[in-house]
């Protein structure tokens, strides 16, 4: 009788157990679905798209180059008579630098001039020779007019030929001037090839290496490549600011006056030159430049806070308010300054963009509340 009791007991005391477990069931679901604690959507964050400009910059290397380079070679060949400047040495257009001499070139030019003395004296003759018969052909009889003619075919023969004595007598006197080599502009001679006695003549031909390297120093130009992504801020009249190693402490400044107006096939950027005055020869040429060329954009661009923009592993988009509902907009981005950045896809002029984008603001979600600032 005793163990039917302790059945009973345990049956009555698991049915009370398991009523327990289903009435709090029963009122915690009560309890979720109880209509009076409904979410509320907290507020949007906005503000009125509007277009701008960005003024920033970019730092790219650069290369300072002489204004003008020359290598100076013998036009003939020759021997090195006197050198008159020196590596270092500060030279001025038509200055004398080098005096070569060619035995040879004196020689052909005293036969020249002898040639051309004959050929004159020939001239003379047939010329003296032809105004003596016209005159005498005057008188009726006296001369045929086919030896008139001939006369006078001699004489412009001898003058044909007379000119041809003259062009060469001037051609080696022309020679014999490249043995003179004078300063082609103003500047400083940066290397010295040769020295006094040195055979010298045209780039192959006697000299693999020029006589002298002739630079402009007091006008330089800064050479950088800009990349493509922005050769759309630049323009003529640009002002940059760089700055060399050796001169750290230092900025210079210049302006943009050459644009290649092509991009490089190898490093897809555009060339560009900037003259820089250098009259204290501070700067040198072959220095390295650290050049900040200026990047100024165009105000029908539109520029949003950098937080408006939400990267998604669907795309980039801002998040546009319309009929109080959030639409997601794909865009493609610009630069980015302080905080703002360039934005490029369909708005306008005036739409409601969330400030702080995320993926939280689901697309075609409720915004029944919304901040415009």
């Amino acid at each position: 009788m005793n163990s039917g009791f302790r059945i009973t007991f345990s049956l009555l005391s698991a049915m009370m157990i398991t009523a327990g477990l289903q009435s709090c069931s029963s009122s915690g679901a009560k309890e979720a679905k109880d209509p009076s604690a409904t979410e509320i959507a907290p507020a949007l964050d906005a503000f009125s798209l509007e277009k701008g400009s960005l003024s920033s910059s970019i730092q790219i290397p650069g290369e300072l180059v002489a204004f003008q380079q020359v290598d100076l070679y013998a036009k003939v060949n020759s021997f090195v008579k006197k050198m008159n400047v020196d590596v270092g040495s500060e030279v001025s257009a038509g200055q004398l630098l080098v005096t070569m001499e060619a035995p040879e070139i004196n020689s052909q030019l005293s036969g020249a001039e002898s040639r051309l003395k004959s050929q004159e004296a020939i001239y003379l003759s047939s010329k003296a020779t032809y105004d003596r018969l016209l005159e005498t052909s005057k008188t009726p009889g006296t001369i045929s007019q086919n030896d008139l003619d001939v006369a006078f075919a001699r004489q412009k023969s001898d003058l044909a030929q007379l000119e041809a004595a003259r062009a060469a007598h001037r051609e080696i006197g022309d020679n014999r001037n490249y043995l003179e080599i004078r300063a082609p502009f103003s500047g400083v001679i940066t290397a010295r090839n040769v020295s006094a006695g040195a055979y010298v003549g045209p780039s192959g031909k006697g000299s693999e290496l020029p006589i002298f390297t002739l630079q402009e120093q007091k006008k330089l130009r800064l050479v950088v490549s800009v990349p493509e992504a922005y050769t759309s801020y630049l323009n003529n009249q640009s002002e940059v600011n760089f700055t060399v190693r050796s001169l750290a402490d230092k900025q210079f400044k210049g302006k943009v006056i050459r644009l290649a107006g092509a991009l490089d096939r190898k490093l897809r950027a555009q060339h560009i030159e900037i003259d820089v005055a250098n009259n204290d020869k501070s700067l040198l040429p072959g220095m390295v430049a650290e050049v900040a060329v200026p990047l100024t954009g165009s105000a029908s661009n539109f520029l949003v806070p950098s937080t408006a923009i939400l990267n998604s592993t669907k795309g980039i988009y801002v998040v546009k308010i319309e009929n109080k509902k959030t639409k997601w907009i794909p865009v493609t981005t610009g630069r980015t300054e302080k905080g703002k950045t360039e934005v490029f896809g369909e708005l306008n002029t005036g739409d409601t963009l969330v400030t702080i984008a995320s993926e939280e603001v689901r697309d075609n979600a409720p915004a029944d509340h919304v901040n415009v600032k």
